[in-house]
């Protein structure tokens, strides 16, 4: 068993998912309540990982973060860092392949709250803030705990985006996915299995805790109703 790469994988995952929660609430909330003309374009280009294949937004991760590359430069003159084939620079890969899983259950969260509560909020001398955390926050609680599970597990099994990315060098980029492939490589299935069903159940846990907290929450308030 590769712990080493366990540790690696839920690094990334945590971090994937303590950058991109955030970013995701902020602009799922603004899709939902936007009527710009470019809303479709936008959501489009937010949904784009899910139909990309990981090759084509690996050769672009890279390319963009690639040594001579405007941001390798910039990142290396300014922090001294290696984007490509480095752990930051997987952070910053996952974050991307990540937007539709942080973006679009919090957008049908915030979709879901009535205008007539925003309205009543208002009415009451809410602030903006208040009428955020008080009002919209707990009612879209469900699409951002989906999106919470979601960017978690499937960061933790990515696999594509992160081999043409951070490569598989120990200790550094290669996550428990990359193990597997590495192990069935080495004609070593008895290892990969053993990695494999590892992934199966942390994901299983990961997904069952997150709906299983879901459906407590919607019976708590049935209950208050």
């Amino acid at each position: 068993m590769d712990w080493n790469a366990l540790q690696l994988s839920a690094e990334l995952a945590a971090w994937t998912l303590v950058v991109l929660l955030p970013l995701g609430i902020f602009a799922g909330r603004w899709l939902a309540l936007t009527r710009t003309r470019a809303r479709p374009w936008l959501q489009a280009l937010f949904a784009l990982p899910l139909v990309l294949p990981p090759t084509v937004v690996g050769y672009y991760l890279l390319t963009l973060m690639g040594s001579r590359s405007a941001l390798g430069v910039l990142m290396d003159s300014l922090f001294d860092l290696s984007l490509a084939f480095s752990f930051p620079g997987l952070v910053l890969a996952s974050i991307f392949v990540n937007l539709p899983f942080a973006i679009l259950p919090v957008q049908r969260g915030f979709e879901a709250v009535s205008q007539d509560l925003h309205d009543a909020a208002a009415c009451c001398g809410m602030s903006r803030w208040q009428a955020f955390s008080r009002v919209e926050l707990p009612l879209a609680w469900p699409g951002v705990l989906s999106a919470a599970v979601l960017t978690f597990g499937h960061t933790l099994g990515e696999f594509g985006v992160v081999l043409m990315v951070g490569g598989n060098i120990p200790g550094q980029t290669r996550t428990l996915s990359i193990a597997i492939f590495d192990r069935v490589q080495a004609f070593d299935p008895a290892a990969a299995g053993r990695m494999a069903l590892l992934l199966l159940l942390i994901s299983l846990v990961t997904v069952a805790l997150g709906y299983g907290t879901l459906e407590r929450r919607g019976k708590q308030g049935a209950g208050g109703t």
